[in-house]
């Protein structure tokens, strides 16, 4: 378990992955510690899958760093607390602090106190925290743009494994051929399954996750929704990318707080 907490601590990026009635989900984020327990602080943008998490989820560092490419991941699985946060009181203290080093974008909207006040709607979140790691398993590292998380459901919690696929792009049909980075059988039974994969620029201002859902049977998903693709290199914005980009995030972020203490108002 404490490997895990230490490769947590020390990675720059990491995914939150969990099931829900519609399907398994999964999202990459920022991972944070919480008094020495592993988070990730949720802008309030992703405020409709903040709502599907239930009390139990998959954290995963799937990308161990660049001086140890090939070091293995890992997935711990547990029960989950889920905080809102609107107006960043509990992300405003070190969470915050430890975001800004590990994420560029925060570092500009909330590495001051006069940022934060300006971009106020960035510090609203929900923050996730794992109360326990319950199982902790190693995985093959994603290792190019190609290799992707697979999400399932496997004994009532969401299992993570690292897969590829010969060809991601779906130009050969509506069905994927899906391996497993370890090696082992995949053995699908018609079980609902997403795929994601993220990568970011340089600047971390683009972090794009792409998407494939379907059925697994055996080693072949069958796609029903995709979004997407892997980038090996997504570059930066340009100047009028970054504003455009910016004004569109803060208006995410803004309804989300806005919503949240609307409920809180009932």
């Amino acid at each position: 378990m404490q490997d895990f907490h230490d490769l947590w601590r020390r990675s720059s990026v990491a995914e939150l992955s969990w099931l829900t009635p519609g399907g398994p989900c999964g999202i990459p984020v920022v991972p944070l510690e919480d008094k020495g327990r592993p988070c990730a602080a949720l802008p309030l943008s992703l405020l409709a899958e903040i709502d599907s998490l239930p009390g139990r989820a998959a954290l995963s560092v799937t990308v161990p760093g660049l001086s140890a490419p090939d070091r293995p991941g890992q997935v711990a699985t547990g029960p989950v607390q889920v905080r809102q946060d609107p107006r960043g009181k509990i992300f405003g203290g070190e969470l915050v602090e430890q975001e800004a080093s590990k994420h560029p974008p925060t570092r500009l909207r909330a590495g001051s106190l006069l940022a934060r006040n300006e971009n106020w709607w960035w510090m609203g979140r929900a923050v996730v925290t794992l109360s326990e790691a319950e199982a902790v398993h190693t995985v093959r590292p994603r290792a190019s743009a190609g290799h992707a998380l697979l999400v399932r459901e496997e004994r009532g919690d969401a299992a993570v494994r690292v897969v590829s696929s010969p060809d991601w792009s779906l130009r050969g049909g509506p069905s994927l051929r899906v391996e497993d980075r370890d090696g082992s059988a995949l053995e699908g039974r018609g079980e609902p399954v997403l795929v994601f994969g993220h990568q970011a620029s340089p600047d971390f201002e683009r972090w794009e996750r792409w998407t494939r859902r379907g059925r697994l049977n055996g080693q072949e998903l069958a796609v029903t929704g995709s979004d997407g693709g892997p980038d090996p290199s997504p570059g930066p914005f340009g100047l009028l990318e970054r504003l455009r980009n910016h004004r569109e995030v803060g208006r995410a972020c803004t309804a989300g707080v806005k919503e949240v203490e609307r409920r809180e108002r009932l």
